[in-house]
């Protein structure tokens, strides 16, 4: 009892609950912002914690990294521009769905979708750190590269409607993001001798190019068409609806759960895997892409059932599990706190402070993202004569502010003439991008994989984790090619 009230007199403050909400809303509103990424405001927000209280500092980067996660799906959602790179996957149906006049139902199912994914993720936080943390400590390089793998086989539910199309998209993707210093040899791969290439591809102005420049070229290429009030003018999201996709949310959310556990994933693989699986379990799986609510939850589920789960080998290993919570462990050692098992034993006061925040966090967020979806919905009632110059300039600003760069302003351009090609033609951007993301994490987890096994090729089969992975990647490539053959029996 008296461990409790000390909890209780750490966490009831009112720079906690102001840390809170500030975050989430900042979060929101910056994630929103084509270019600008909830890494980016974390990192921005980090030197105003110095003078802060250990618990508040933290709390303030853990609220803009919620809200940050939802955020970049309103601009995904509206105005067919993400946010982030995890809400590239909630556009495919988003977007449409806008487009149809349901764009308050897409708002309001990316809003409930990431606040029960969140609250199950921070669940699993509280309940499953040491033991989740434990699992991700066994997988190594050829865990990784099966795990890869089996994201890769997501192309083929992604692909839209060829999956020789999708295929030959990813593919590209890959061999875009091979384009740069070899890590290993540092010799230059397709760069043309172009020092700006020599980093890679920047992440930024490719998503931007990629989803948000085509439809200004549409607009202008093509007939304008009648302006539709898209997401003011629809009802809102009902209770039959979202309980139509709560068995998507609660698949989803675990899914996140397990990738978000283990470091160096990300919340994008597992968005894509959490759609896929959507869109082959379910039985609208069809209209995916099309304009589907449930895959809109499949989609923001994924993406913040990472959220949670991200702290779990940071607060009980102290190893980060993606660069944003890479950003708040520098957080805790500034204010002179290493997490890890040290944490638990001399700090366990401050740590269950910490969870009753993060448990707080995801109500902030469903009243935050109630407010700011009345307001963010306006955006889609704008004509697009008005609206779609305003998105040029920031995505303009978005892809120069990552590197101060004018070339990345280029590669920006150079991806939307891209993606305009791929959607004039049949192409899905969507695994292009999967295959962009995927490729470096393959290439550099093959490569270590063989130097561990000094070449011996059953280094791959090592262990149980990797046969797990085996079967699952050999389970989903038999389900697509099952599907694909019905799909082709069904057309003759």
């Amino acid at each position: 009892m008296e461990g409790f009230s000390e909890v209780l007199n750490l966490f009831l403050s009112v720079d906690n609950f102001i840390a809170i909400g500030i975050g989430v809303l900042i979060g929101v509103v910056v994630g929103a912002i084509p270019g600008l990424t909830a890494t980016m405001a974390v990192a921005l927000a980090l030197p105003f914690t110095f003078s802060l209280a250990p618990i508040t500092a933290i709390l303030l980067l853990v609220g803009i990294y919620k809200g940050g996660m939802y955020g970049g799906s309103i601009t995904a959602i509206l105005i067919h521009t993400p946010g982030s790179p995890a809400s590239a996957c909630t556009l495919l149906d988003g977007y449409p769905l806008t487009q149809q006049g349901k764009g308050k139902k897409a708002l309001q199912m990316a809003l409930y979708s990431s606040c029960i994914a969140d609250v199950l993720s921070n669940l699993a936080l509280i309940l499953f750190a040491s033991y989740l943390a434990k699992i991700a400590l066994n997988f190594g390089p050829p865990e990784f590269f099966w795990l890869i793998c089996f994201s890769l086989t997501v192309i083929v539910s992604i692909a839209g409607d060829s999956a020789i199309k999708g295929l030959i998209a990813a593919s590209l993707g890959v061999i875009v993001s091979s384009i740069g210093m070899d890590v290993v040899y540092g010799s230059q791969r397709l760069t043309f001798d172009n020092y700006n290439l020599m980093d890679r591809i920047s992440f930024v102005p490719l998503l931007i190019g990629l989803f948000a420049i085509p439809e200004v070229l549409d607009f202008y290429l093509k007939k304008a068409e009648p302006h539709i009030r898209a997401a003011t003018s629809g009802a809102g999201l009902t209770f039959k609806e979202l309980k139509t996709s709560l068995k998507t949310i609660v698949r989803g959310s675990v899914i996140g759960v397990i990738i978000g556990a283990i470091p160096g994933t990300g919340a994008t693989a597992a968005t894509f895997i959490s759609y896929g699986e959507a869109k082959r379990r379910s039985p609208n799986g069809a209209n995916f892409g099309k304009g589907e609510l449930e895959g809109v939850a499949a989609a923001e589920s994924g993406n913040n059932g990472v959220a949670g789960a991200t702290l779990i080998p940071l607060l009980s290993l102290g190893i980060p599990g993606d660069v944003i919570t890479a950003i708040i462990l520098g957080a805790f050692m500034i204010h002179g706190l290493t997490p890890g098992p040290v944490l638990f034993q001399e700090n366990l006061t401050l740590i269950y402070a910490l969870f009753c925040g993060i448990m707080l966090s995801s109500a902030v967020l469903l009243v935050v993202g109630q407010g700011v979806i009345k307001y963010f919905s306006l955006v889609a009632d704008i004509p697009k004569a008005i609206l779609l110059p305003i998105v040029l300039m920031f995505c303009v600003y978005g892809a120069f502010a990552v590197n101060n760069s004018v070339f990345d302003i280029g590669l920006m351009l150079f991806f939307g003439v891209v993606g305009y090609v791929f959607n004039r033609t049949g192409f899905a951007t969507a695994p292009f991008l999967l295959g962009f993301i995927l490729g470096p994490m393959f290439e550099d987890n093959l490569r270590r994989t063989l130097l561990i096994g000094r070449g011996d090729p059953m280094i791959f089969f090592r262990g149980p984790i990797t046969w797990i992975f085996i079967v699952l990647t050999a389970l989903s490539l038999f389900f697509a090619i099952r599907r694909y053959w019905q799909e082709r029996i069904k057309v003759n």
